[in-house]
């Protein structure tokens, strides 16, 4: 497996963890930053630079989609970070906030993306560490 596999899958996976975390604990702050940063169209361009970039990055420098279920995953959240991003790039604030709040009902199902973030999270980070350990032990 290639390292840059191993180390984007820690870093990704452990991201997921201390994120989902966060939002777990804190709810309403999270609710009110998102709905905050929707009604700031500063940041919400920001915002989509740092995100397009952080995808074009992960796409540009991890594209493998052969190798086994971790570089695939790897590779979908490159590419899925890019898509989010060029969405908050090319769409108005008004229609994100509206995609986020009543199409994807995110206050509503709040706590079913936070798990999906931290089952990810936990599986890159297991993934990139279990893979280290077996490399490592040849």
């Amino acid at each position: 497996m290639p390292l840059r596999t191993m180390f984007l899958a820690k870093l990704i996976g452990l991201c997921c963890i201390l994120i989902s975390l966060s939002m777990l604990a804190h709810k309403a702050s999270y609710m009110d930053t998102l709905d905050a940063l929707f009604h700031n169209p500063a940041m919400v361009f920001l915002t989509a630079v740092l995100t397009v970039t952080t995808g074009l990055a992960m796409v540009l420098g991890h594209n493998v989609w052969t190798g086994g279920a971790l570089p695939v995953v790897v590779t979908l959240v490159g590419w899925g970070t890019l898509i989010k991003g060029l969405l908050f790039l090319f769409l108005s604030p008004v229609t994100e906030s509206e995609f986020f709040f009543s199409t994807l009902h995110y206050e509503k199902l709040f706590y079913l993306y936070a798990s999906i973030t931290l089952i990810l999270g936990i599986y890159l980070t297991y993934g990139g560490y279990s893979r280290q350990r077996r490399e490592g032990a040849r």
